[in-house]
């Protein structure tokens, strides 16, 4: 039995290696020698992203040039870390590999080399640089195929394909083809290719997010956070599959792997649900499920979510603020399916040792959420006040403030023992109790709260927001077994010198790990530049709204569903970064497009947001679905069984995206008071429950068809008030377009101003589009529209617009120079609040309940008499 466990855990170990890092291990001197370039690259990443470069005057990189060296060691570690194939070795690299990775390496920093060079022949590519793109692109194809897969390969192979057999595509989809010269050019020597956005944000934040989580689990956070779940709802029924769900969410902060987050945490929670009851694929599925929603959870979302800062144009802080409500209904759902399934196969809680009374639990409730908002409140409060006191020395002394917080909660938690948790294969699991596991992993919030003050309140960049961050985890990694030496005595000679070096061993396997972690990201990140880069090379994107236009019919709701399936195809094999990246490029601006053709105002945020979701539900969804293969691996469980129930579980998040185009305020947008936030927030959740129910067919007890169809109603009442609303009264009334000026002075900043646009396509046909501009900063309208990226002229009584600035807003948005404002679109003043419509979603959901209390009591009485 123990060898095969210990088979079964090396069996995992070696899966999460081969999806994550790379499955090849050599030893000896070179094992060394690429564990000290990896940790070279980690530490030159946050040498980049921090201010010391300009404090000294050294090492300052412009964005190409760091792109360039990034990529180069991506690639190189590429070919030393994943083998050519299944059967290659996973300890010796051959000379093969070797020479693939110095020849991959150099025409990665070919632009770092040779920057001033190239810089003085734009355009003019010399046979060298031909030479160099060429075998740049054939290497960096087949890094693709060895990290990514041949999914990942063949979809970049179609569009490089493309790019030369335009004349013979048929006519929907041709153009003129371009020379082996302009194609090099484009996607080597430039940032229109693989050194593009995709690549950019992989140096700027990617890199760092993925170092921050790796050195949190390697400090201990991953495993605290299932603890903490364990402790917390252990003792719940079904507790072991909430543990899961909660475990995953708080794991989101750490790794941004779905199938690492399946591994780490399934490989105890899986097996404790098939003790209480769960089937192994019920139980692989929860796991799964709960796994690829991490990388929707906020503050450290996926790799992809970081991107969405440069296509969409907004702060990361507001990414995260549209992407909370979303994450936690979906969560919450969840929480609920897993509550539903214990109840329909009556399984039983795990115990404690001791069991709290009512009362206690009620105590200890409300003293941990009484206590977690005194010290959020205190966090707040204590930190404005040491900027206020510090002034310019703020820096240094909220410094010494987190240093002094740390060495108090390490000091606190180290009076008590950690709290272990048994082996998940035992006999008889017992649960430790809450607040003795919480207080044993205090310190671990200290990076947290680092890095969410710097992203929420001093709304710094995600990039600098992450180096502190990562900079104070570091810290901790490095101090914490001296910390716990000093404070908890273990009885060794010379105790404090062995746990530093404990600490700088343990910095530095986060720093080789946290490289590793990003070898397939940044190889991801530049194959996707070559997709990018072929479709701006080719116009594919203009061919995409006229084509997928014709296939819809122009209805946005089909236009959705085929962009969906898009996302769920392509993610059969390349990863979430790559299928963000892909879609995005060349289906988002086609939904804004037919959108505002056909008067319906998408938010950009919400259209990115629906790439984002469906990439990440291909992880889940069979064939290929790689959380569900590890779940399955771990429960013993046939992969697709377990991918499909998987899926079924994933319907509350695969519905969401569809809510929030429709209805942005899921998002958090066009929300007013903080009392029509709550109601939002409630009647998501609301109708996310319902939902549920509904696909599980069971609320109270098993729930009739007629049931079924109630509760889809209620939650469609409770997702699109507004389509109830659209009925009676349309949301917009028209005015003149010379109003303008007057109407966007009343509006505030990000406020939305939607206009009716008209003008012509790029063949001359005459179009309409509705377009909503978000405001900018500005003291009148005028200025706030320019801020926004909008600049209008008047030719007598109409207004046109006269520039719009490239990468603005407005841009992104389909506002185009030389078409004219036909016309405004104002809020109906008449129109009846949507909120109204909650009243029967909330009735039905009642009558539901009413019923089937009715049936239960009816099911007792006849049980009695028997």
């Amino acid at each position: 039995m123990a060898q095969l466990e210990k088979h079964s855990a090396e069996d995992l170990d070696q899966l999460v290696k081969e999806a994550d890092l790379g499955g090849r291990e050599p030893g000896g001197a070179v094992g060394i020698g690429l564990a000290i370039l990896a940790a070279l690259w980690s530490l030159f990443q946050v040498w980049y992203a921090s201010p010391l470069p300009f404090t000294f005057g050294f090492g300052i990189l412009n964005d190409t040039e760091a792109r360039a060296v990034h990529l180069a060691f991506a690639v190189f570690l590429a070919f030393c870390a994943f083998p050519a194939f299944k059967q290659s070795s996973r300890t010796v690299i051959p000379w093969s590999d070797w020479l693939l990775a110095l020849v991959g390496a150099f025409c990665a920093a070919y632009l770092f080399l040779f920057y001033k060079e190239l810089a003085m022949r734009p355009g003019s590519p010399t046979t060298m640089d031909v030479v160099v793109g060429l075998t740049g692109v054939a290497i960096m194809l087949e890094a693709t195929r060895r990290a990514m897969g041949f999914g990942m390969l063949v979809t970049t192979g179609v569009f490089i394909a493309f790019v030369f057999l335009g004349p013979y595509m048929p006519e929907a989809i041709q153009h003129r083809g371009v020379s082996l010269s302009r194609f090099i050019s484009h996607m080597w020597l430039t940032t229109e290719g693989v050194y593009g956005v995709a690549l950019g944000v992989s140096v700027q934040f990617i890199f760092l997010f993925v170092l921050f989580g790796t050195l949190l689990d390697i400090a201990g956070a991953g495993n605290y956070m299932l603890q903490v779940s364990l402790a917390t709802l252990g003792h719940l029924r079904g507790g072991p599959a909430k543990v899961a769900v909660v475990s995953s969410a708080l794991n989101g902060i750490v790794s941004g792997s779905s199938v690492s987050n399946v591994v780490s945490g399934g490989i105890f929670t899986i097996p404790l649900m098939k003790r209480t009851g769960y089937s192994g694929v019920k139980a692989g599925a929860i796991e799964a499920a709960s796994s690829i929603n991490g990388q929707i959870m906020p503050p450290v979302m996926g790799a992809a979510a970081f991107l969405m800062v440069e296509y969409v144009g907004i702060p990361y802080s507001e990414i995260i603020k549209h992407a909370a409500l979303p994450a936690i209904i979906s969560y919450v759902a969840l929480f609920y399916i897993v509550h539903l399934e214990a109840l329909k196969y009556d399984l039983k809680p795990l115990t404690r040792e001791r069991q709290p009374t009512w009362h206690e639990r009620g105590i200890g409730w409300a003293l941990g959420l009484a206590g977690t908002a005194a010290a959020c409140a205190a966090i707040y409060y204590v930190i404005t006040a040491v900027q206020w006191a510090a002034g310019d020395k703020a820096g240094w002394a909220l410094a010494a403030l987190c240093g002094v917080a740390y060495v108090a909660s390490m000091a606190y938690s180290s009076r008590y023992p950690d709290v272990p948790i048994d082996d998940p294969l035992a006999t008889d699991v017992k649960l430790p109790l809450p607040w003795p596991t919480v207080r044993a992993g205090l310190h671990f919030f200290i990076p947290v709260v680092v890095l969410l003050w710097a992203l929420m309140v001093e709304e710094l960049s995600p990039g600098l927001s992450a180096f502190w961050a990562t900079v104070t985890t570091i810290a901790m990694v490095l101090l914490q077994p001296v910390m716990l030496s000093v404070f908890r005595p273990t009885g060794l000679a010379d105790p404090v010198a062995a746990a530093f070096m404990r600490g700088v061993r343990d910095l530095w396997k986060g720093l080789v790990l946290g490289a590793r972690n990003m070898i397939g990201i940044g190889v991801a990140c530049a194959s996707a530049g070559l997709i990018v880069g072929a479709i701006t090379l080719t116009g594919m994107g203009l061919m995409m709204t006229d084509f997928v236009e014709l296939v819809s019919a122009g209805n946005v709701l089909v236009m959705l569903f085929l962009t969906a399936f898009i996302c769920l195809l392509i993610g059969a094999g390349v990863p979430t970064t790559a299928n963000y990246i892909l879609v995005a490029t060349l289906m988002a601006p086609v939904i804004v497009e037919l959108g505002a053709r056909s008067g319906l105002v998408i938010p950009l945020i919400a259209v990115h947001l629906f790439v984002f979701y469906f990439g990440i539900l291909a992880d889940v969804t069979p064939p290929v679905g790689l959380a569900s293969y590890a779940a399955a691996a771990i429960s013993g469980e046939d992969p697709n069984a377990t991918g499909w129930q998987a899926t079924w579980y994933s319907l509350r998040t695969t519905v969401l995206p569809f809510v929030f185009i429709f209805n942005p305020q899921i998002l958090l947008i066009g929300v007013g008071s903080p009392a029509e936030v709550v109601l939002v927030c409630v009647t998501g959740m609301a109708a996310s429950l319902l939902f549920a129910a509904a696909t599980m067919r069971w609320f109270r007890t098993r729930c009739t068809w007629l049931e079924v169809g109630m509760l889809l109603v209620a939650t469609f009442l409770f997702f699109r008030p507004d389509w109830v609303i659209d009925r009676f009264s349309p949301k917009y009334v028209k005015a003149p377009a010379a109003d303008i000026y007057k109407v966007a002075d009343g509006l505030a900043e990000d406020e939305w101003l939607v206009v009716g646009i008209a003008g012509e396509t790029l063949d001359g046909k005459p179009q309409t589009k509705t377009v909503a501009i978000p405001m900018g900063k500005g003291a009148t309208g005028r200025d706030r529209l320019r801020d926004a990226g909008v600049t209008l002229s008047q030719l007598g009584s109409e207004l046109e617009v006269a520039q719009v600035k490239f990468g603005s807003r407005a841009k992104k948005l389909g506002l185009e120079q030389g078409y004219k404002i036909a016309e405004l679109k104002l809020p109906n003043p008449d129109r009846p609040s949507q909120h109204w419509v909650f009243i029967p979603a909330a009735l039905l959901g009642l009558a539901v309940w009413w019923t089937q209390g009715l049936r239960l009591r009816r099911r007792a009485q006849l049980a009695a008499v028997a």
